[in-house]
């Protein structure tokens, strides 16, 4: 195994579940999301579908892992990922809550890891 396959394979793996995590913690609505969601004006009601997106990207890195065939299913949830936190990062400074963006940013920087891995690994 390469050191850019054992990237892909690490990095994914890593996207997937905190992506997993963070969906869950949605679902559940735990204190700091519904705290967060609210001080950048995400709707309550939006939570359970943005989990399902999230937990929807993380499936398909997955899958995109598991079969160089499915490799642009992998592509695709990467991108869905990434335009997810931009979203969320947009949100962020729309409500100037500054403060924790470095938690979509982060979210928003594996995903782009995976997808710079993803369509590396493809060639």
């Amino acid at each position: 195994m390469t050191g850019t396959q054992l990237a892909f394979l690490v990095v994914t793996l890593f996207t997937a579940a905190v992506n997993v995590g963070i969906a869950a913690a949605d679902l559940a609505g735990a204190r700091f999301v519904l705290a967060n969601s609210a001080e950048v004006g995400v709707p309550r009601s939006w939570l359970p579908w943005l989990a399902v997106l999230k937990l929807a990207g993380a499936a398909g890195l997955l899958l995109g892992l598991s079969d160089a065939a499915l490799r642009p299913l992998g592509v695709a949830a990467a991108c869905g990922l990434v335009l997810l936190y931009l979203g969320a990062l947009a949100f962020h400074l729309r409500a100037r809550v500054l403060y924790n963006l470095a938690f979509p940013g982060f979210f928003c920087a594996t995903a782009v890891a995976s997808l710079a891995l993803t369509v590396s690994s493809q060639r």
